[in-house]
């Protein structure tokens, strides 16, 4: 029989966004592993291995292995398939050949908190994120004339930076949506410009307006 490795979106950090296939899958499974941030909203799990970013690679290549004789769960923040887990876990499925079922279990991404807390449609913004990719090729959608969702892999001030020297207008108008269904989550609206001096912390999404 075919073991199933089932990666649980989380949502955007609160308790409020895990949805209720996702508490079913946690609830169920053997080992669970996820950020230390991740496995706090589940305090009961059965084991839980910390994910860290130094050793992120290392931690889903034994995940992927106890799934062939156990039910694991690979916590994801947000949704899985953006700027998550899912694509390192298919490489590693891949290239080991590994006899494991894949399953994904979608989550409230911050990226999707952030739109609606802007009145923003999805239709009217072009979505991007900077981890993993080349962000100079970025540029040319910043500058498209639409809204643009960033999901930055530095701070604010360093993106912003970027972003000037890139070519964009530092007086374009943009929100910075901080710490997203937190009780201290914050929501600011500043040229672009400001953002250059401005502490946020990295759990923030730019939104060029």
């Amino acid at each position: 029989m075919v073991m199933v490795l089932y990666i649980v979106g989380i949502g955007p950090g609160s308790s409020d966004y895990i949805t209720p296939a996702a508490a079913v899958a946690v609830k169920n499974s053997d080992t669970v592993f996820g950020s230390k941030r991740a496995l706090e909203l589940f305090p009961d799990v059965n084991e839980a291995i910390v994910l860290g970013a130094g050793d992120m690679n290392e931690k889903l290549e034994m995940a992927a292995g106890l799934a062939i004789s156990r039910k694991v769960s690979v916590l994801s923040t947000g949704d899985p398939g953006f700027s998550g887990v899912l694509k390192p876990i298919k490489r590693i499925i891949s290239e080991k050949k590994l006899d494991v079922e894949v399953q994904v279990i979608p989550g409230v991404s911050s990226v999707q908190l952030c739109a609606a807390r802007l009145l923003i449609p999805w239709d009217d913004a072009d979505i991007v994120t900077f981890h993993g990719r080349d962000e100079e090729d970025m540029v040319d959608i910043i500058n498209n004339g639409r809204p643009t969702i960033i999901l930055p892999s530095r701070t604010p001030s360093e993106t912003a930076r970027f972003l000037i020297e890139s070519g964009v207008n530092p007086e374009r108008c943009v929100a910075v949506c901080e710490r997203l269904s937190y009780p201290d989550e914050r929501v600011v609206e500043v040229k672009l410009r400001e953002l250059l001096e401005s502490e946020f912390s990295y759990m923030s999404i730019i939104v060029l307006i």
